[in-house]
């Protein structure tokens, strides 16, 4: 009989022992997809005693993504982080899979939201490196509130901001940031209602010379070139391509429609204008390793725009600073003030005095 009373007390104190150990947790209630989930907790449990941490799928049924082991620190706290790269936008939830912690809080419900689709880049993912990368595009946000840049390196290096850049009333954005060489570099949104997304550009090397011999086949180069400038249908653009070996695609900035203009290997002027101001304007032709001289225009009169022009398989691109020869004859000049004639009004004091002198004549009759 004493036995089974000292065991029955051995068993209640051990359970006042453990429900005498609590574990709290906390976690944002929203959050942006692709950034880091961190979950912090407190507990009465020991230092360097491990508690599980696991994250949740809540989108249809509950099933387990990721789990963590964190240890107690020596000040009773520990902390979890989850990479949510790749994850479905949805509700889930972080838990301490633990029984009998009295008044614990073990479990978070965590709303992911994906953004990535509100922002559009029209720059080109790969860039050769000349000391700053372009980046160009459309987010859909309020009218000219601005967007929030930060660009780092593939060692998480800050390299740029965060700053802001001004938007204009349809969302668009251009800036050029200095880069310090050849690197991935992924750039961070983030507009007045949090974060957006991000993208990442490729810089190259500095871009290699190439030169044929006859009968020498060129590579194709693989990355992207551009240049970019303000034009309007009274001062269009005029862009210098020096062109790869074979086929060529040079096509604009997106959110104005474009006229792209440039003379084919026959000396015959080319006009493209078919895909409007929601989509870039684009050109196709055969590249020899030569010069191609480029004019870009908004189609309507009245707009004004910064315009880039990208190019695939081209060594360079460079905004031409006076209007190239093959397209000097093309262009229209102001004609100069014409000077007025001093004829007429002597023709018309001659013909005032005719006519007083013809009515004074009937008046004598």
């Amino acid at each position: 009989m004493k036995k089974i009373v000292l065991y029955l007390m051995g068993l209640f104190f051990l359970i006042a022992v453990v429900s005498a150990y609590q574990v709290n947790i906390d976690a944002p209630d929203t959050l942006a997809v692709g950034k880091p989930l961190i979950v912090t907790g407190t507990t009465t449990f020991g230092i360097g005693t491990p508690i599980d941490v696991v994250l949740y799928n809540q989108l249809t049924t509950t099933s387990e993504i990721q789990r963590k082991i964190s240890y107690v620190q020596e000040d009773k706290t520990f902390r979890a982080v989850f990479d949510t790269t790749g994850l479905k936008k949805g509700m889930y939830k972080v838990e301490v899979p633990a029984n009998g912690l009295g008044n614990s809080v073990t479990m978070r419900l965590v709303q992911l939201i994906d953004r990535s689709d509100e922002i559009f880049l029209s720059s080109p993912k790969t860039q050769y490196y000349n000391g700053k990368i372009y980046i160009a595009g459309t987010i859909q946000t309020d009218e000219n509130s601005g967007i929030q840049i930060e660009v780092v390196g593939s060692d998480n290096s800050a390299v740029f901001g965060p700053a802001y850049v001004n938007t204009n009333n349809a969302g668009d954005f251009a800036v050029d940031v200095p880069v310090r060489g050849a690197d991935d570099y992924v750039i961070s949104f983030t507009d007045a209602k949090g974060y957006v997304g991000s993208r990442t550009i490729s810089v190259l090397g500095e871009r290699p010379s190439v030169t044929a011999t006859a009968g020498e086949m060129v590579t194709p180069i693989e990355a992207i070139a551009s240049a970019h400038t303000r034009a309007s249908r009274d001062h269009p653009a005029f862009f210098i391509v020096r062109t790869g070996s074979g086929p060529v695609t040079l096509y604009t900035s997106s959110t104005i429609d474009w006229v792209i203009e440039y003379f084919n290997e026959n000396g015959v002027l080319q006009v493209v204008n078919n895909q409007g101001e929601f989509n870039p304007e684009m050109a196709e032709l055969q590249g020899k390793g030569k010069t191609v001289y480029v004019k870009v225009y908004p189609y309507r009169y009245g707009i004004s725009g910064d315009v880039f022009l990208f190019g695939e398989n081209v060594n360079t691109i460079v905004v031409s600073p006076a209007v190239p020869a093959p397209f000097a004859s093309t262009e229209t000049p102001v004609p100069p003030p014409t000077q007025k004639s001093s004829i007429l009004p002597c023709l018309c004091i001659i013909a005032i005095c005719l006519a007083m002198i013809f009515l004074s004549s009937s008046l004598k009759k």
